[in-house]
């Protein structure tokens, strides 16, 4: 049996996964509750499969955080400790993670052989354009989006679906963190 792809990602309501201006990591609306539910899907065995681009901005943001900012929750470290999978054509190891390679290639027959060959769940945080390219390919099962109550239309960086193709989506699961902050968990399926 295929091991699950989950792509898990944070979104602003207008759909960015990230803002510039001054806006604080999770766009300063975390809580307790949200912190300690991530925390929990984390500490579940699993495979990390990271993009190039996110591996190298999650080990830069490391890097020049401190004890006590919102880079270094519980819930990041314990992702940091889990094994994970780079693909990407420009980095070589060893790599500044406890247990990840790097594996060259097109990230569609990368993730394809880790899904047949994977005895834990695999899960990506981020890694946009590589997952709509999973998307595409049929690879992905679950699409797990975290929608944050704001809208940053001026200062919005990097669209989630952006020149993605066109979904369906089935909601599998669903709940409310800190009373404002949005889980929803998607099967997607192809339009059309």
């Amino acid at each position: 049996m295929a091991a699950t792809y989950t792509f898990d990602v944070f979104s602003s309501l207008d759909g960015f996964g990230a803002a510039g201006g001054d806006w604080t990591g999770y766009w300063g609306k975390q809580g307790p509750e949200l912190l300690q539910h991530r925390l929990d899907l984390y500490e579940q065995e699993q495979r990390m499969v990271f993009g190039g681009n996110t591996y190298r901005m999650f080990t830069r943001m490391l890097a020049e955080s401190s004890e006590g900012d919102d880079v270094r929750d519980p819930w990041v470290t314990r992702m940091r400790n889990l094994p994970a999978t780079v693909v990407s054509s420009t980095l070589e190891g060893p790599l500044d993670w406890p247990d990840a390679t790097v594996v060259g290639g097109d990230a569609v027959d990368v993730v394809a052989r880790l899904k047949k060959e994977s005895d834990v769940p695999l899960r990506s945080h981020g890694s946009l354009s590589m997952n709509r390219a999973l998307m595409a390919a049929g690879l992905v099962d679950r699409v797990q989006v975290t929608l944050f109550p704001v809208i940053t239309g001026r200062t919005g960086l990097d669209p989630v679906f952006g020149g993605a193709l066109d979904f369906d989506l089935e909601l599998i699961e669903q709940r409310t963190l800190d009373g404002h902050i949005q889980e929803l968990v998607y099967r997607p399926s192809l339009h059309g």
